[in-house]
């Protein structure tokens, strides 16, 4: 079964990838969680939230992430009023804290079966229900793959044969802004990209989380565990793009 890599761009003014998020504090991890861009190829396949058997391949796939732009976490504050009482005896109000992301871009590469990741390609260029980064207010900022005709600089390249750790190498960086572009090459020490991927429980370095989902369905969410190893590619010449496109 050949083995290949698809690369996504997720950018959105606000994104939220929520880990443990319960009753009135919704939170966010710091980069895209594995039910968060499972349920996005979800959406796009138009596979329904019980569809158990539909999820488990997409689940399934070898997932990593590139941090091409550290987001600002951010907080606010919900207030909802009429709530029904747990005894059905009257009303309430409710205030809830929200956090999310604001400004941050990632490169998401994920590795599996040449065929499945062809149907996910697809269904991203053309969703059969909205995608969005996280929360249903979240939409993207720019698409996550490029089409037919595109420099393929400031989105997701796509398919291609590389393996998932050569892609978070080599993948040219998603950063849009020109300055940033300028400020950078004119750097001779530069921080380096963060990255997280699925690794062997066995890794040293291995971290659990848990964020495989089993079923979506509203009254039986279930997860299932995954390792991840942190660590970081270098920000290289090669990586910046050599002059500026637009990226909207």
């Amino acid at each position: 079964m050949p083995i290949h890599t698809l690369a996504l761009c997720l950018d959105a003014p606000l994104q939220s990838w929520g880990t443990r998020s319960r009753g009135s504090i919704r939170d966010t991890g710091r980069e895209p969680t594995k039910s968060g861009v499972v349920g996005l190829l979800a959406a796009a396949l138009g596979v329904p939230r019980d569809d158990t058997a539909a999820l488990a391949p997409l689940g399934g796939l070898r997932m990593g992430v590139r941090v091409d732009r550290e987001g600002v976490l951010e907080r606010d504050y919900h207030v909802t009023q009429n709530v029904p009482t747990t005894t059905g005896g009257g009303h309430r109000t409710t205030l809830s804290q929200r956090y999310y992301l604001a400004g941050a871009v990632f490169l998401v590469a994920l590795e599996g079966d040449d065929s499945l990741l062809d149907r996910v390609a697809a269904a991203v260029r053309a969703p059969v229900w909205p995608i969005f980064l996280g929360r249903r207010a979240f939409p993207p900022a720019r698409p996550l793959l490029a089409t037919a005709g595109d420099e393929a600089v400031c989105t997701g390249i796509g398919l291609s044969a590389s393996p998932l750790e050569t892609v978070l190498s080599t993948h040219p960086w998603l950063e849009s802004r020109p300055d940033v572009h300028e400020s950078e090459r004119r750097r001779t020490v530069r921080v380096s990209l963060r990255t997280v991927v699925d690794c062997d429980p066995g890794d040293p370095a291995a971290e659990p989380r848990l964020d495989v989902p089993l079923s979506f369905a509203p009254h039986d969410r279930r997860y299932a565990a995954r390792t991840v190893r942190v660590g970081s590619v270098p920000l290289t010449d090669d990586l910046i793009p050599a002059k500026d496109f637009p990226c909207t």
